[in-house]
């Protein structure tokens, strides 16, 4: 597999012994590939920085303006899951929570990973438990890695499109821009996202609370 930078200090993050909940940012669009991807997957002249997550799942553009939220639930924390779809399905179940109190009715995917193979090579293109639809379109969605120290959830509600990730394929699969529609903040007009985040913090928690910036 190629080499490709991590998007976060995983080692260092599976050392936090405190539950955590990370607001992230990131100063430019960067496409983050699963960790089982190969990065040949993308054509070489990409106009983003590519880098790869720990943990299941297809393809995002992640971009400045998302609500991009993960937690860190050291094992032993009473929100800690044995069982992988009920760890994505609590997560879920909080970001619905979250939509509803702006007047979001939602529905949240309790079963197992859904959709054309060829298509979930993006995240966006697929269904995976605990992931949050409104309208019949993914909104939220949902990854996680697990490790002996605890469970990283990883969660984006993303601000405009993926449409061009369809594009930075090497191999387009047929209907895949179809496939790879989805709602965003924009699509719902969700004009308060800072509030979404709170609420989020508060019904989840407690929990160590950071902001953080990814830079190229």
């Amino acid at each position: 597999m190629s080499e490709v930078e991590e998007l976060y200090e995983y080692e260092v993050l599976r050392n936090i012994a405190e539950p955590s909940m990370f607001v992230v940012r990131t100063q430019e669009p960067v496409i983050v590939m699963g960790s089982m991807q190969e990065r040949t997957l993308l054509r070489e002249d990409v106009r983003y920085e590519v880098r790869r997550r720990r943990g299941g799942g297809g393809i995002v553009l992640l971009q400045p303006d998302d609500l991009w939220v993960d937690w860190w639930i050291p094992a032993g924390d009473e929100r800690w899951r044995e069982d992988v779809h009920q760890s994505s399905q609590q997560v879920g179940l909080w970001w619905q929570s979250a939509l509803a109190n702006a007047g979001y009715i939602t529905q949240l995917h309790d079963g197992g990973v859904e959709g054309e193979a060829d298509a979930r090579v993006l995240c966006f293109a697929g269904k995976g438990p605990g992931e949050i639809f409104f309208e019949d379109r993914k909104l939220v969605g949902v990854t996680q890695w697990r490790v002996r120290e605890g469970i990283f959830l990883s969660t984006v509600l993303h601000q405009g499109d993926s449409e061009y990730l369809a594009r930075a394929l090497q191999e387009s699969p047929q209907d895949l821009t179809q496939a790879i529609q989805h709602h965003s903040v924009t699509s719902i007009g969700l004009t308060d996202g800072e509030a979404m985040i709170q609420h989020l913090r508060e019904i989840s928690g407690p929990w160590r609370y950071r902001q953080l910036l990814l830079t190229s």
